[in-house]
C-alpha cells in the first residue's frame, strides 16, 4: 500500500551543474526512486549528464545562457552561480507548469503536485516552486558544519570580524569551534560582498519544508543539532549517499580504468593517491614542486592530472614504475583498493566522505569554499589526516608524504580512520540512525 502511495508522487530534482553537486543529487534520486517515487531531473544544459547512465530518470534540459554570456570559462564560481539563478528561473517555471498541466490531464486532479528538491546553490528553484504553490526541499551537498558558517557571517560582519582582520587568521571563530578564521569558506573569491550575498541566498530556507544534508549523526551530531535549531524546519542527515546508493557513474570526465590494473601490482597500503578534484588546479610552479616531491619520496603514487598540465621534461623517466599519471580516475574504486594507503586531497566534501568510508587517511590541501572547513574537521575533530599549506616546495611535500605513508603518525591516522569507517557502517545499517532519518524524510515528502 505504501509503495502505491509513493508511486503517485513525482519529484523534480534541480542539481547544481558541478561534479561535487551532481553526484549526491543523482544518488539521492536513485534512493528515492528505489522507494517508488517518479524522478525528473531538471538540469542546466551546461554539464548536462548522460541520461543513458540513469535510465529510470526523466531528464529535463534547462537553458542556462552561460555560453551566450561567455561565462563557462570563468574560474569565479560566484559568476556562474549568479548567472544560473537569473537565467534558469523562467525556463524552469515554464517546464514545471507544463508538468503540472500534464499531471492534471492524465490523473484528473487525483495526483499530488510535484515536490521540488533543489541544490541550495540553485535557489531560483525554490522561488519557482513557491510561485507555483509547489512544495520544496533543499539539498545541501556540503556538511552541516559548513552551512553553520554561512549562518554566522551576518553576526561576524556586524561584530567587525569580516572582512577578516590582519593577524586573526589563526584565532578561533566565536561559536564555531574548532574553526579558525582562516578556515571560513571566504578565500580566493574576487568580491567578498558578492560572495556573502550569494551565501546568504543559498542558505536561506524561505518556504522550503525541510533540509537534506549528505552527512550523518556520528560525524556531525553537535553541528546537526545547531543546524536544526537555526533552520526551524526538519533537517534530515541522509548520508553518506555514495555508500548507501550504488549508482551508475555520473562523472563528467572519462575515467581511466587502467589505473586499477596498475594498483593490482602494488603492495598493500603502499600507494599515495593524489587528486585535487574537478575544479581546483595547480599552477606551473606548484606542478613542478609536487612532481619533485613525489619523486623524492620514493613512494608509489597515482596522480590525477587534468589535460593541459605541463610536467618537467624528465619526469616520466625519473618516476619509472613508481608512479602513474591519469587524467581522471574512478575515485571510489581507487580509494577502496587495498594498495592505497593515503590520499592527498583538496578535501571537497564528496572526496572527504569517500576517503573516510574507504578507511584511507588524508593529507589535506584545501583550495577554496567548504574545503577549508572539511580539512579542519579531518585534522582536528576526526583526526584522520593532517593539513599542509598551499605553495609547498618539494622538500616539504616529500616530508608530508613520508609522514603519512611511513611514520608512526601515519599508522595512527590509519587506525583512527578505519575505526571511524566502522562507526559509519554501523550508522547506516538497517534500524540505525540513517534508516530513521530516511523514514522521517519519507513522511515529510508524503505530507508536504
Amino acid at each position: 500500500m505504501e509503495k502505491q502511495r509513493w508511486g503517485i508522487r513525482k519529484l523534480v530534482l534541480v542539481p547544481c551543474p558541478f561534479q561535487g553537486h551532481i553526484n549526491p543529487m543523482l544518488q539521492l534520486g536513485t534512493l528515492l526512486h528505489a522507494n517508488g517515487f517518479s524522478i525528473t531531473v531538471a538540469h542546466t544544459k551546461f554539464n548536462f549528464p548522460n541520461p543513458e547512465n540513469h535510465p529510470d530518470f526523466t531528464f529535463l534540459p534547462i537553458p542556462d545562457a552561460l555560453f551566450d554570456r561567455g561565462i563557462t570559462s570563468s574560474i569565479d564560481l560566484t559568476d556562474i552561480i549568479s548567472c544560473l539563478n537569473v537565467s534558469c528561473k523562467a525556463p524552469l517555471k515554464n517546464s514545471l507548469a507544463q508538468i503540472m498541466e500534464s499531471e492534471k490531464e492524465n490523473h484528473g486532479g487525483g495526483q499530488k503536485l510535484p515536490c521540488v528538491i533543489y541544490d541550495g546553490s540553485m535557489y531560483f528553484a525554490e522561488a519557482v516552486a513557491h510561485e507555483l504553490e509547489l512544495p520544496s526541499i533543499m539539498l545541501r551537498t556540503t556538511n552541516a558544519s559548513t552551512l553553520l558558517t554561512y549562518y554566522s557571517f551576518p553576526q561576524l560582519q556586524k561584530e567587525g570580524y569580516i572582512p577578516l582582520q590582519d593577524g586573526m587568521s589563526l584565532a578561533l571563530v566565536p561559536g564555531l569551534y574548532p574553526l579558525r578564521f582562516k578556515d571560513l569558506p571566504l578565500a580566493n573569491f574576487k568580491n567578498l560582498d558578492i560572495l556573502l550575498q550569494l551565501m546568504a541566498r543559498t542558505s536561506d530556507i524561505r518556504s522550503s519544508s525541510a533540509v537534506i544534508c549528505n552527512t550523518l549523526d556520528c560525524l556531525e551530531k553537535s553541528s546537526l543539532a545547531k543546524l536544526q535549531e537555526q533552520c526551524k524546519v526538519p533537517v534530515f542527515p541522509i548520508g553518506p549517499l555514495h555508500t548507501i546508493v550504488p549508482s551508475s557513474s555520473s562523472s563528467l570526465l572519462k575515467e581511466d580504468r587502467s589505473c586499477i590494473e596498475w594498483l593490482n601490482k602494488q603492495s598493500h597500503n603502499s600507494v599515495l593517491y593524489v587528486s585535487l578534484g574537478s575544479i581546483a588546479s595547480m599552477n606551473q610552479n606548484e606542478l613542478r614542486e609536487m612532481a619533485k616531491g613525489l619523486t623524492s619520496s620514493r613512494q608509489p603514487f597515482l596522480w590525477v592530472l587534468r589535460p593541459g598540465s605541463l610536467l618537467p621534461e624528465d619526469f616520466d623517466e625519473s618516476i619509472g614504475e613508481k608512479g602513474l599519471i591519469v587524467k581522471w580516475a574512478p575515485q571510489k574504486e581507487v580509494l577502496a583498493h587495498k594498495a592505497v594507503g593515503g590520499f592527498w586531497s583538496h578535501c571537497g566534501w564528496n572526496s572527504t566522505l569517500e576517503s573516510i568510508c574507504a578507511g584511507v587517511a588524508m593529507i589535506c590541501q584545501p583550495c577554496f569554499g567548504d574545503q577549508t572547513v572539511n580539512a579542519r574537521l579531518v585534522s582536528h575533530v576526526w583526526k584522520v589526516g593532517f593539513e599542509v599549506d598551499n605553495n609547498l616546495v618539494s622538500i616539504e611535500i616529500e616530508k608530508a608524504i613520508r609522514r603519512l605513508m611511513l611514520d608512526v603518525e601515519g599508522q595512527e591516522l590509519r587506525h583512527r580512520v578505519i575505526s571511524l569507517k566502522k562507526k559509519i557502517e554501523l550508522c547506516t545499517q538497517e534500524g540505525a540512525s540513517f534508516c530513521n532519518s530516511l523514514s522521517e524524510l519519507r513522511k515529510c515528502i508524503l505530507s508536504c
